[in-house]
């Protein structure tokens, strides 16, 4: 019986115990109302970690034979650093790992800990939910940002939100400051700059009344996600794609499935799939643990 604890934090912190990769207990968050969104952004990095290693305990709750903590963040995490973190700015070179582990071992934990990207996290969880451990899962992640997870886990930066979908000079509306990115096209952030007049809500509803600017964009914004996914199977093959986030709501899985019929033109590689998911705080806290289960593997 493997017994470990996962984390997820992004605007609101939920931890539980995981046992044989089901939740045990119940999910811990922190803060407990959604609507303060922006507690975990306003502390600094020892109040944020402080609170993640508190959380830890709370899921523990005395249990023996916790061996691993998974923490699954948004940014761009390597060797247990935060690299890259624009949703948790004050985590940025942060060694979060190290941090986690000795602020742990004062509420005699004594640890492993595994930082990783949280949309990786989310492919974990779902590789887990679908029984699908020993294939290969892909997810796009719709919300402020693009995310990008794929299981298993792989060497590399992964930051499939910033694949170049573009080479229009005008597209360059994506946080990082890059041009012609997926992000810049379809993050929430980037289609409220790109619309100052109208919120992404009244653009997909007017483009649904056939308002031509609004239908337009509505086609981009699926050749965008088409194009992505299809450079995706052209360097690591084909599998099961998961599309999850807030914004999953404007996906129209006709129009994104015809644009990659004409992306994807090679047979071997056509054995592709989409499905939408609810984005579950639970499946990225099962696939934080997972994570860390694997990392001691390695």
């Amino acid at each position: 019986m493997t017994k470990f604890v996962g984390v997820k934090v992004s605007n609101q912190m939920s931890t539980g115990l995981v046992v044989d990769h089901k939740l045990v207990g119940e999910l811990h968050r922190f803060p407990e109302h959604e609507d303060d969104s922006y507690a975990l952004v306003e502390m600094p990095t020892e109040g944020l970690v402080k609170t993640i290693c508190e959380q830890v305990v709370l899921a523990v709750n005395g249990t023996k034979g916790v061996t691993a903590v998974g923490v699954a963040l948004p940014g761009l995490i390597k060797n247990g650093v935060v690299e890259e973190s624009p949703n948790l700015p004050q985590l940025k070179g942060a060694r979060i790992e190290e941090l986690l582990r000795t602020q742990l071992r004062n509420h005699d934990l004594d640890v492993s800990v595994t930082a990783v990207n949280d949309a990786d996290a989310m492919a974990a969880g779902l590789a887990s939910a679908h029984g699908k451990l020993d294939s290969t899962i892909r997810v796009w992640s719709l919300g402020v940002g693009i995310g990008y997870g794929r299981y298993p886990f792989l060497p590399g930066v992964w930051e499939g939100g910033h694949t170049v979908v573009t080479l229009d000079e005008k597209e360059h509306f994506c946080g990082c400051g890059g041009r012609g990115h997926l992000e810049g096209i379809m993050g929430h952030r980037a289609m409220r700059l790109r619309f100052l007049d109208m919120e992404p809500e009244e653009v997909f509803e007017a483009a649904k009344n056939g308002d031509p600017r609004c239908l337009e964009f509505k086609r981009m914004w699926h050749k965008a996600l088409a194009a992505a996914t299809a450079t995706s199977i052209h360097m690591s093959g084909p599998g099961r794609v998961f599309l999850t986030g807030f914004n999953v709501r404007f996906l129209d899985l006709a129009m994104l499935r015809d644009y990659m019929q004409q992306m994807v033109k090679m047979s071997p590689l056509q054995s592709y799939s989409f499905e939408i998911v609810e984005d579950k705080p639970v499946t990225r806290v099962i696939g934080a643990a997972i994570s860390a289960e694997q990392a001691l593997e390695r």
